[in-house]
């Protein structure tokens, strides 16, 4: 099976100079990280003059230096150093599940026109921090092609009944929104032709900078014009979470500073307030955790994934139920925070799992 890869390069270029300038930014971030050149040098594969090479080149060209040394302290960024690996970082959170669909199609594309293509199963999801994990190991399985694709809660209903995918990824808060939540997808699941398959539970609430200086606990407290907060994508599952919390508390989201912002994944809006530019955001404790921030729980998602009963006797997909149930894919959800595997692989019915608390 042929794969691709697409990653995003970051080149600078000032206006009077036709010539642009590379920079690396987890070359960056690694002296961030460790505190030492040496680090990041044998983790990009270059000598240690090399790399000084590299961060002299950087800081001659910004006219600004990038990094700091201090005897005994190791090495350290200045503020504006900091400024462009957490840029990079935003980036990431935010291009990466958009790149990778952009290379699934191409893949898919690409293989199915080889002679002897793999056996190709359809997935959409959302983005979070359980599904790359199985995506990952399903990448491990010989001759099983996914076609995994990342897309909203809703659309990936929308996708399965209009014969887009085999398996639709959803979650469903428990507790007293769960109602309204099973509400906003009735009309697309049937339930004597469409079954269930368990997955995991994760932790939602408020990602807050590391100490909570603003002591924010409660959405009431995103209600005050000094404090910023960024959003979700408006298509997103979390964010129609988020607007049914507010409903429920009668909350007007107007009045709250920053709403209109919003981003594509729970990793980008938590870059945002690791890097200063918001004090609070809504999602799950795996992004806060991911960039060491703090995090206010406010409820407990089920996440699973829809398919139609017809396809659970194909053998791709009794190789993904037994991957689901499998010691490998246990272990690597026990190391994701605020993540825990809840009956995966288990088939329910639409009435066993869509019914309110």
């Amino acid at each position: 099976m042929i794969e691709i890869e697409i990653e995003p390069v970051w080149r600078f270029r000032r206006r009077e100079d036709a010539q642009s300038m590379q920079i690396m930014l987890d070359f960056l971030a690694e002296i961030r990280s460790s505190g030492k050149i040496t680090a990041a040098a044998d983790r990009a594969h270059v000598s240690y003059r090399h790399a000084w090479n590299l961060i002299e080149k950087w800081s001659e060209f910004f006219d600004m230096p990038l990094v700091v040394r201090r005897q005994g302290s190791g090495t350290s960024l200045t503020p504006f150093g900091d400024k462009l690996v957490w840029a990079g970082q935003r980036l990431e959170a935010r291009l990466r599940p958009l790149l990778q669909n952009l290379s699934q199609e191409l893949e898919t594309e690409i293989n199915q026109m080889l002679p002897h293509g793999p056996l190709v199963l359809r997935v959409h999801a959302s983005h979070g921090f359980a599904v790359p994990k199985l995506r990952e190991l399903l990448a491990q399985e010989p001759g099983l092609d996914v076609d995994f694709r990342y897309v909203s809660n809703q659309n990936s209903l929308v996708s399965l009944a209009h014969d887009g995918c085999d398996l639709a990824g959803m979650h469903l808060p428990q507790g007293e929104l769960r109602k309204r939540a099973i509400a906003a997808s009735k009309g697309w699941l049937t339930p004597g032709i469409h079954r269930v398959i368990g997955f995991v539970t994760r932790e939602v609430g408020l990602i807050v900078a590391r100490g909570n200086p603003l002591g924010i606990t409660t959405v009431e407290r995103l209600l005050d014009p000094q404090v910023r907060f960024v959003n979700r994508d408006p298509d997103s599952g979390t964010r129609l979470l988020f607007d049914q919390m507010l409903a429920q508390h009668r909350l007007d989201a107007s009045q709250i500073n920053g709403y209109e912002h919003g981003e594509f994944t729970h990793a980008a809006v938590a870059a945002y307030v690791a890097s200063g530019m918001a004090d609070v955001a809504f999602g799950v404790e795996a992004a806060a955790r991911q960039f060491e921030l703090d995090f206010v729980r406010l409820l407990s998602e089920d996440y699973f994934f829809v398919c139609h009963k017809d396809i659970l006797e194909l053998d791709a997909v009794k190789r993904i139920l037994k991957i689901m149930q499998g010691q490998e894919f246990h272990a690597a959800i026990s190391q994701v925070p605020g993540y825990r595997v809840k009956d995966p692989g288990v088939i329910k019915t639409i009435g066993q799992v869509f019914r309110s608390e």
